[in-house]
């Protein structure tokens, strides 16, 4: 997720007086319910295109995997829609929350890690104001730096977080119908973690690193016979009437504008490539 245009951006750190354990703890206290008030509180009709949108890719009894959940919206979402969730998250503040939204839902297993290509350990750079935009992407935060509504964002903690895989997540939870990719620059890290196609994916893109995104419709491409679309920023609508190939996708990418900012891929296999068996999709959708 990219910093939301409708709230006051960070202040800088350089501009800053040190900040104290308390200050600290209040800051963080502020990210977290900003987040919540913008995401999973304010706007109800944004929740109602979000499921909309979803619906598209899952049915009731479904398995769905959000990769960096943030504060749950998407989890949200797929609750409501009826359908099983693996939410992960790697920002430790951000798992007790979650923990705490789905204490009495079994339908929901929340994970505490990062996903990328190889099992191991992340340094995750924290925005202890904005935590949308925590990273672990050296990259990422310079592409950041001084780009048009990226003003103010920094990144003044890290954090040494575990890391697992897609395919270690789907041997442990079961084959996903539907993967949700949002991990600010990341994303064809999570990719490279995944060897079998499913169903259908989405990740995020910014234009701010657009090489990335094109790497992750060449990993796709890789894995299985995907088509593309897209929906930009937090519109929750499919910019395309129909489903691109990945030139046509890639092209579109690097056709937009930098004003465009950001906004998520969305790829489904091919209807002459079935989902293997096992892949977490109810009876009422196959």
């Amino acid at each position: 997720m990219v910093p939301s245009p409708n709230v006051p951006r960070p202040t800088p750190a350089a501009d800053a007086p040190p900040v104290s354990p308390v200050s600290r703890r209040l800051q963080q206290a502020w990210g977290v319910l900003r987040s919540l008030w913008i995401y999973r509180l304010r706007d109800r009709g944004r929740h109602r295109g979000m499921d909309d949108l979803y619906r598209q890719f899952l049915a009731p009894g479904d398995l769905a995997f959000d990769i960096g959940s943030h504060v749950g919206d998407r989890v949200a979402s797929f609750r409501r829609l009826g359908c099983r969730v693996v939410a992960v998250e790697p920002q430790p503040v951000l798992v007790r929350v979650l923990r705490g939204l789905h204490a009495r839902d079994t339908q929901v297993t929340v994970v505490g890690a990062a996903i990328g290509a190889s099992e191991g350990q992340l340094d995750l750079h924290l925005n202890l104001a904005n935590p949308t935009v925590a990273t672990g992407s050296p990259a990422f935060i310079a592409a950041a730096d001084g780009a048009p509504r990226w003003e103010g964002q920094r990144w003044t903690e890290t954090v040494t977080v575990p890391v697992t895989t897609l395919d270690a997540l789907v041997a442990r939870h079961g084959r996903p119908a539907f993967v949700k990719i949002d991990v600010e620059g990341l994303e064809l890290d999570v990719l490279q973690g995944l060897s079998d196609a499913v169903p259908a994916l989405s990740f995020e893109f910014t234009t701010i690193q657009p090489e990335v995104a094109l790497a992750c419709l060449e990993r796709c491409a890789q894995v299985g016979r995907y088509r593309f679309n897209a929906a930009l920023g937090e519109s929750q609508a499919l910019v395309h009437p129909s489903w691109l190939g990945a030139d046509a996708m890639a092209a579109w990418l690097r056709a937009l504008p930098p004003d465009a900012n950001s906004g998520d891929v969305y790829a489904r296999l091919d209807a002459g490539q079935p989902p293997a068996p096992g892949d977490g999709r109810s009876a009422a959708a196959t």
